[in-house]
């Protein structure tokens, strides 16, 4: 190979180089081998772990519970695999892995009980601590405050610990949903106890998201009322016909502000329901969310088709000037571009949380 050969094929090789960094696929190669390198690592101790006794084997309980808190599910996964004997573990509480689970808001983790067997599930599930708390007890008890700051807005924050608490009640038994821990409370009791202020703030939420949007929908809707009546071009003095009626874009205005004006009509009734629910717990879970979900979405095509009206009124009147219209136009998209940039987010989700296929997992496969 000659001198220029070589130089070529360092700089090709090079070139490859940079570009594998530039794209990230070393990054991602680098932290696929740093995801394999610890399941290897854990495998072999999984071997080793089955001749563990004693002090040994305390260690790994506080692993297993370690494992939990930071919801390393792999590692749940593959000791309780190599030592079924292992999901009945507690900590100082008698807290199971599953109750701490859920005590932690891990959900990946909590899903592992849908791997076990239908009994031994139940069995566990109706296991208490010691004070008596059951795994609902644990469910109705308030997350971390590091989980629930995750979550947008106090009414999501509330559906996500409902969703929780209706989670796991479907895998007790029905007096277990009855029973009482040493404070004498009832597993409802302890979620209403615990989440009465999560309850208040999430109705202060939803009051004055609802209120400001109402207003802004009344507005539209007054804006697009007013409109019907004063048609770009105006009326046949003789016959009350719009004059422009024939043309293509006078349709496009009028149907963009019925659309408008429908879109804002039924924006605010949700809202106002919104504004006049009795706000009860079980209300966080869809109707409320729901409700805010169908609001949003019509105050945006409410937006839209107010924009595309304004657009089309614009252009039946001054269409020869184009150098004014096409920049107007083009600012007339700003509001919807900001609408969707500040509440778009919100509304995906809550449709997500609301309608999406939830945060647990119950097909996984069980462990043989």
């Amino acid at each position: 190979m000659t001198s220029t050969q070589s130089s070529l094929l360092g700089l090709l090789q090079g070139l490859i180089s940079n570009l594998l960094k530039l794209l990230g696929i070393n990054r991602i190669r680098e932290m696929k081998l740093i995801h394999i390198q610890p399941l290897q690592i854990l495998d072999h101790m999984c071997e080793v772990m089955t001749h563990l006794d004693g002090k040994d084997m305390e260690d790994v309980h506080e692993a297993i519970f370690r494992a939990v808190e930071r919801g390393i599910f792999e590692f749940i996964d593959l000791i309780f695999q190599a030592s079924p004997n292992l999901v009945w573990s507690y900590n100082r509480m008698r807290r199971n892995a599953f109750q701490f689970a859920i005590e932690c808001r891990q959900e990946k983790v909590y899903t592992l009980i849908y791997k076990l067997d239908k009994r031994k599930r139940s069995s566990i599930a109706n296991l208490v601590d010691t004070s008596k708390n059951g795994m609902l007890h644990v469910a109705g008890m308030l997350s971390p405050l590091a989980k629930l700051d995750n979550i947008s807005g106090a009414a999501l924050q509330m559906q996500r610990e409902l969703q929780w608490f209706k989670e796991v009640e479907t895998i007790t038994f029905p007096r277990s949903r009855e029973a009482l821990n040493a404070e004498f409370l009832a597993p409802r009791d302890v979620f209403t106890k615990n989440h009465k202020d999560l309850v208040k703030e999430g109705e202060r939420w939803m009051k004055e998201t609802a209120t400001s949007c109402t207003f802004v929908g009344a507005l539209i809707f007054t804006i697009m009322f007013a409109s019907a009546f004063t048609v770009p071009g105006g009326n046949n003095g003789r016959t009350g016909i719009p004059i422009f009626l024939n043309k293509k874009i006078f349709m496009v205005f009028i149907v963009s502000d019925a659309i408008s004006l429908f879109s804002s009509t039924t924006s605010v009734l949700m809202f106002l329901g919104i504004l006049t629910s009795r706000y009860a717990e079980d209300g966080f879970l869809k109707a409320l969310p729901t409700k805010m979900i169908i609001g949003l979405s019509t105050l945006f095509f409410s937006i839209a088709a107010m924009m595309v009206a304004y657009s089309s009124a614009l252009f039946i009147m001054i269409h020869q000037q184009s150098w004014i219209v096409v920049p107007i136009i083009f600012l007339a998209t700003v509001p919807i571009t900001l609408f969707i940039w500040m509440q778009f987010p919100l509304l995906v989700e809550m449709f997500i949380s609301t309608y999406g296929s939830g945060i647990f997992d119950r097909k996984v496969k069980q462990w043989t």
